[in-house]
C-alpha cells in the first residue's frame, strides 16, 4: 500500500495528480487529509473496504432475486417509488435517472472542490451502505487519480441529499458531459481515451441512484471551508497581537490563569496563540497600572476568537461523521443481511453547526473592525489622526468605508437560510437544509473576512511604523510585521490604497503560520 500524504497539490498549468497518496477505507477520513486530495493527492482503497463493497452488493443482489421491493433498484424512486423497475428495464433506467437529474445550474465547482466532492463520495461508498458494484466505486478513485473532472454546476440542491448536481458526475462516468482534463475543458470521452479508462456503460442494480444521491457536494465543499476557516482564525489571532502592541494594550486579559477559572477551550487555543506571538517583546514589560483596561474589541478579542474556534470544532466534529459513514437510503446493512429505507441523507445535524460557524465568524469580523477604527483614533493611540504620518495626510480614513462596508456583506452572509425550504416531489419531500448554500456562503463569507483582517493587520503595521517600536515586537508578531512591510511600505504620502489592501489580503489568505504562535 502507498503511505499517507506528506502534502502535495495539483498543478495548475496541466491538471496533474501529486504522486503523493492517501488510503482510504470509509472510516478514517480527516478534513486535512480530504484538502490534500482536493489538492492534488492521489488516492488508493484499503482492501478491507473493496471487501465490504463487494459483500454489501453480492448482499443486494440476493435481497432482489428473492422479490424484496428495493427502492432505486427494482422499485423506482421519489414519488415514482411504486414503479416497478423489471430486469430488463434497469440500464435506461440507471441512464435515464442521471439524464433526468442533471439540472444544476452555474457557476461550476473549481477543480479543488470536484476533486473533493469525488473524494467525499468515494469514502463514505467504502462503508458499503450503498450496495453499488465494485465498478462504480473504482471509477471514483480513477477519475481522481486520473486528474478527470467533471464539470459540476453549484447550484441546484436544497440539501437533501445533492441529486440535481451530482448527477453530473453520473453523466462523467457514463463516459457523457465535459470535463476539466490537464487545463482544458474537453468531452468526457476524450479525456477517457487519453488516460485510457474506460467509462461505465452499465451501471448495475442501485448504481444511479448510488451515484446521485449523497450529500457529497455538501460535504466535500464543507471540509475545504473548515480547513480555511481553521486558517483564518490563526490568522486572526496573529493580527490582533500585532494590533495589541500597535496600541501598547493591557495584556492582562490573556493570563493563562483566567482560562483555567473559566475554561473556554477556544478562548484559551486564542489566548495561548496570541501569547507565544508575544513572547520576547517589550509589552510585557510596559508600565500599565493608569491604563488598567483595554476596549473590549481589545479586552475580549480572545473570548471571540475562541468562540469561532469551538463553534467550528463543533461543526468539524460533525461533519466527520458525515464523511466516515453511510448517508445512502435505503442502507445497506451486510452484517444483518437486510437493507433499510432510511433518513441517513439528513444532514440537519452538521448544517445548524455551519450556521452556527457563520454567526460566530461575524463577531470576529465586526471586533476586527472596531479594532482598526481604534487604530485610527488619536485618543487611544496618541498617534496621528487615521495613522497620519504628518499633517495634510489623509491615510486611513477613507479605508474605513471599505472594511465596514464588507462587515456589512458578511452580517448579511451570517443570516442562517437551513430553515428557508419547500415541500417537494409531490409533498414526499417536506424537509430540507439548504446546506450547499450554507456552505457556499460561509466560504464568501472567509473570504471577505481575510480582507478586514488583512485591512486591520496594515493598520497595526502603520501605528507601529508611527511609534518606532519595531524593535518592541515579540518575536512571532515581529516576523508577521516583517511579512507585511515585504508586501507593502509603510504610508509616507497618500497613495492609492486598494492594491494594498489587494496583496495583503493574497498574502492572509495563504495563512499566516509563525514560530511564535501554536
Amino acid at each position: 500500500m502507498e503511505g499517507n500524504a506528506n502534502g502535495g497539490r495539483m498543478d495548475a498549468e496541466n491538471g496533474t495528480v501529486s504522486r503523493h497518496a492517501i488510503e482510504l477505507n470509509g472510516r478514517q477520513l480527516t478534513v486535512r487529509e480530504l484538502e490534500h486530495i482536493a489538492d492534488g493527492c492521489r488516492v488508493v482503497i484499503a482492501e478491507e473496504a473493496i471487501t465490504r463493497v463487494e459483500q454489501a452488493h453480492r448482499l443486494i443482489h440476493e435481497l432482489a432475486a428473492e422479490g424484496v421491493p428495493i427502492y432505486g433498484l427494482n422499485r423506482g424512486v421519489g414519488l415514482n417509488k411504486d414503479h416497478e423497475v423489471t430486469p430488463e428495464m434497469l440500464e435506461t433506467f440507471n441512464r435515464n435517472l442521471i439524464y433526468s437529474h442533471s439540472t444544476a445550474v452555474e457557476p461550476n465547482a473549481s477543480e479543488r472542490e470536484v476533486r473533493a466532492i469525488l473524494a467525499a463520495r468515494l469514502n463514505t461508498l467504502l462503508t458499503g451502505g450503498s450496495g453499488v458494484r465494485p465498478s462504480v466505486v473504482l471509477m471514483y478513485r480513477d477519475l481522481l487519480n486520473a486528474g478527470i473532472h467533471p464539470v459540476i454546476p453549484l447550484r441546484g440542491s436544497v440539501g437533501a441529499g445533492d441529486i440535481s448536481v451530482l448527477s453530473h458526475v453520473g453523466l462523467t462516468i457514463l463516459g457523457e458531459g465535459e470535463v476539466l482534463y490537464k487545463g482544458a475543458r474537453i468531452p468526457a470521452q476524450e479525456a477517457f481515451q487519453d488516460a485510457r479508462i474506460e467509462p461505465l456503460t452499465e451501471l448495475g442494480p442501485k448504481g444511479a441512484l448510488s451515484i446521485v444521491s449523497s450529500n457529497a457536494l455538501s460535504a466535500g465543499t464543507a471540509a475545504l471551508v473548515v480547513a480555511d476557516t481553521w486558517r483564518l482564525l490563526n490568522a486572526a489571532d496573529a493580527v490582533f497581537a500585532l494590533s495589541l502592541q500597535a496600541l501598547q494594550g493591557c495584556i492582562s486579559p490573556l493570563d493563562e490563569s483566567l482560562y483555567c477559572a473559566r475554561p473556554f477551550e477556544g478562548a484559551a487555543a486564542s489566548a495561548a496563540n496570541v501569547r507565544g506571538l508575544l513572547k520576547g517583546g517589550a509589552l510585557a514589560d510596559m508600565d500599565q497600572r493608569d491604563k488598567i483596561q483595554d476596549p473590549l474589541s481589545f479586552r475580549s478579542a480572545c473570548h471571540v476568537h475562541g468562540a469561532a474556534r469551538d463553534a467550528l470544532a463543533y461543526a468539524e466534529k460533525q461533519l466527520l461523521i458525515q464523511l466516515n459513514s453511510s448517508d445512502d437510503n435505503p442502507c445497506v446493512l451486510p452484517d444483518e443481511r437486510k437493507l433499510v429505507p432510511s433518513s441517513n441523507f439528513d444532514v440537519t445535524a452538521w448544517t445548524v453547526a455551519f450556521e452556527m460557524v457563520a454567526i460566530a465568524l461575524s463577531h470576529v469580523s465586526k471586533i476586527s473592525c472596531y479594532r482598526s477604527l481604534r487604530l485610527g483614533t488619536p485618543s487611544f493611540t496618541g498617534l496621528g489622526r487615521f495613522l497620519s504620518p504628518a499633517p495634510g495626510t489623509i491615510a486611513f480614513g477613507t479605508m474605513q468605508k471599505t472594511y465596514t462596508s464588507l462587515d456589512a456583506e458578511i452580517r448579511l452572509l451570517s443570516n442562517p437560510v437551513s430553515a428557508d425550504y419547500f415541500s417537494l416531489a409531490g409533498d414526499m419531500e417536506d424537509h430540507a437544509n439548504n446546506t450547499p448554500l450554507v456552505v457556499r456562503k460561509t466560504a464568501d463569507l472567509i473570504d471577505r473576512l481575510y480582507y478586514i483582517l488583512g485591512i486591520e493587520a496594515i493598520h497595526a503595521a502603520q501605528a507601529i511604523d508611527l511609534r518606532g517600536s519595531q524593535a518592541d515586537l515579540g518575536t512571532g508578531s515581529a516576523e508577521v510585521y516583517e511579512r507585511i512591510r515585504g508586501i507593502v511600505p509603510p504610508i509616507t504620502e497618500d497613495r492609492p490604497l486598494t492594491p494594498d489592501i489587494a496583496a495583503v489580503h493574497a498574502w492572509i489568505r495563504q495563512g499566516i503560520s509563525t514560530e511564535g504562535g501554536e
